[in-house]
């Protein structure tokens, strides 16, 4: 019996990784970090932006299915949540949230279906639709956006169960206990039968319909469950983050950033999402910082931000080439040769006592 495995399939160290990371985001940060700054501009967003990562990580990193168009899927979840808290009496944010990824995964089956005739790039082609015919549509019905004609529209606060959260702190909360729950979701559906299936269908679609695995089933499933996560991040980062609804926050260069994420954090890992996506954040934060710092804002603004695309193209490249997997791979080798220069001492350690 192997005794490392001791709950649903999580090994010890899965579930002290798990208790760690939840009470770095509940307790630590929350006790530790006082600048509001922090919440509002570098972990909300990141959440948010990793949430919507994992959504594509399950349908291009698992499921092999080259889509683009996450920044879409966000538009209908975040305008979703929108109006069902202004048309429907008392609607509660949760259940607005969870019906606003049902919606986005209504668009992701209708989006995936071209995936049961064509592949690879033809795909990307015409997932990308889905982008712009959101986006497209929320922008030409005024129904969508309560016939605002200014083009911003103020999201309502967030209540739940009578309190309401507006400082960045306790959006903070609401946001890290929503992608905990679905990271959770995730990493379940993948370890288990249908997380085998997306796989089976991503190295040999041929081979997986062979074996009685379903490809309609199997690829709208994918289509929808990376809609969903797509939707509720969507939701959350107009609410939380933006603090109001327009369509040109979800555009395609939106799609391109969080696909960038799943590149450089590795494909086919949820660890991967959260990586790329730190990265894809933090790295222009830095760039500003040693623009403004080191040569003391001797470097325009301009080159800094150009400078910046030229990196994230280079190293894109890099990756693929030399490291598909990503950063998530670069952190599991460290890990191993630690726990490979550890394990000598350690049972020497032993031997000597005994």
């Amino acid at each position: 019996m192997n005794t490392n495995v001791v709950f649903m399939g999580y090994t010890r160290s899965d579930l002290t990784n798990l208790v760690v990371v939840l009470a770095l985001a509940l307790l630590v940060i929350p006790l530790t970090v006082e600048s509001d700054y922090w919440y509002a501009s570098i972990l909300i967003p990141w959440l948010c932006l990793a949430l919507a990562a994992v959504g594509q990580q399950i349908v291009m990193g698992y499921a092999g299915q080259l889509a683009l168009g996450a920044a879409g899927f966000m538009a209908a979840g975040a305008f979703a949540c929108f109006n069902l808290i202004l048309r429907v009496p008392y609607m509660p944010f949760p259940v607005a949230l969870a019906l606003s990824g049902l919606i986005a995964a209504a668009f992701g089956v209708l989006f995936g279906l071209p995936s049961l005739r064509v592949r690879g790039i033809y795909l990307m082609v015409a997932t990308l639709a889905s982008q712009f015919f959101i986006v497209w549509m929320i922008d030409k019905f005024g129904w969508f956006k309560n016939y605002d004609t200014s083009g911003i529209i103020t999201a309502q606060d967030i209540v739940i169960f009578g309190k309401t959260f507006t400082t960045p702190l306790e959006m903070y909360l609401v946001v890290v206990v929503v992608v905990a729950v679905l990271t959770i979701f995730a990493v379940n559906m993948t370890r288990g039968s249908t997380g085998r299936s997306w796989m089976a269908v991503r190295d040999m679609d041929i081979a997986a319909e062979s074996m009685g695995i379903s490809l309609l089933r199997t690829k709208l499933q994918a289509f929808a469950i990376s809609a969903f996560f797509c939707g509720v991040a969507g939701a959350l980062f107009a609410f939380t983050y933006l603090k109001s609804l327009e369509p040109v926050a979800f555009d395609i260069k939106l799609s391109f950033k969080i696909l960038f994420m799943v590149i450089l954090g590795g494909l086919g890992t949820i660890s991967g999402a959260f990586i790329g996506a730190a990265f894809i954040l933090l790295f222009p934060v830095v760039l500003n910082s040693l623009g403004n710092n080191v040569f003391h804002g001797a470097i325009d603004a301009t080159i800094i931000s150009a400078a910046e695309q030229v990196v994230f193209g280079v190293l894109i490249i890099v990756f693929m080439i030399y490291e598909p997997l990503g950063m998530a791979k670069l952190w599991e080798n460290v890990k191993q040769r630690f726990n490979f220069k550890r394990a000598p001492t350690a049972a020497l350690s032993k031997t000597q006592a005994t």
